[in-house]
């Protein structure tokens, strides 16, 4: 997470009223769960759902992985009390496809930082999308950098009438739940589909990474082989 990606993430839960809600799909060891829950307004609530099964941690690491995931999520809990944030924070140790019903509210703040593959990621901007409240704001993190989540957000929310491209912080992407008109999804879609050569660039430097091929990196901007999230 860079620092613009966490100002974002700030922003956008400082702005939750008390009473609301927000919700995280991807929560890892805690760092985006702990931005969040100190910027909330007393009275609000942040419920962040991981599995912690040690899977879907990375390009390397898809596959579940027991002990892997116990160790995320001791470091989790340890590092959400550590922050002081442990009574604002509901952790669901749920699948996000499992969790729908642990959540009976509308949602603020949706943030996603789940599965990359196509089908889960269209999984949680689909199903989760909806439960969003008019106005309200959904964050997408690798967005234009991981394959199969970019795929995922043409295929269910470029050309939609749902919801409004905001921006981008790197790859955190920026949603607002709006009723859009002919006009409003021309617009909004196109300047999704300008982010597309930021994406091939993505893409391409991740092969140079997997292959080592250093000059590439170079051209491309990454010559220290930092991964383009």
């Amino acid at each position: 997470m860079t620092e613009a990606q966490a100002r974002r993430l700030w922003d956008s839960a400082r702005a939750v009223p008390p009473g609301g809600l927000v919700v995280e799909i991807g929560s890892f060891r805690g760092r985006s769960a702990i931005v969040m829950a100190r910027a909330l307004a007393d009275g609000a609530r942040l419920v962040a759902i991981d599995p912690h099964a040690g899977g879907d941690r990375g390009p390397q690491e898809i596959a579940a992985e027991a002990e892997r995931g116990e160790e995320d999520n001791r470091r989790f809990l340890a590092n959400l009390s550590a922050a002081g944030v442990a009574e604002r924070v509901e952790h669901v140790r749920l699948m996000s496809s499992d969790a729908l019903g642990s959540v009976d509210a509308q949602i603020d703040v949706l943030y996603v930082d789940g599965a990359h593959r196509f089908g889960p990621a269209r999984d949680d901007l689909v199903r989760w999308g909806a439960r969003v409240r008019e106005g309200g704001t959904m964050l997408v993190h690798d967005s234009f950098s991981a394959i199969g989540l970019t795929f995922a957000l043409l295929a269910s929310l470029t050309f939609g009438s749902q919801w409004r491209y905001v921006g981008r912080s790197g790859s955190l992407a920026e949603y607002r739940r709006e009723r859009l008109g002919v006009g409003g999804r021309a617009r909004s879609a196109l300047r999704q589909l300008g982010q597309l050569p930021w994406f091939a660039r993505n893409v391409l430097l991740k092969v140079a990474i997997v292959a080592r091929l250093r000059p590439l990196q170079r051209l491309l901007g990454s010559g220290d082989g930092a991964w383009p999230y």
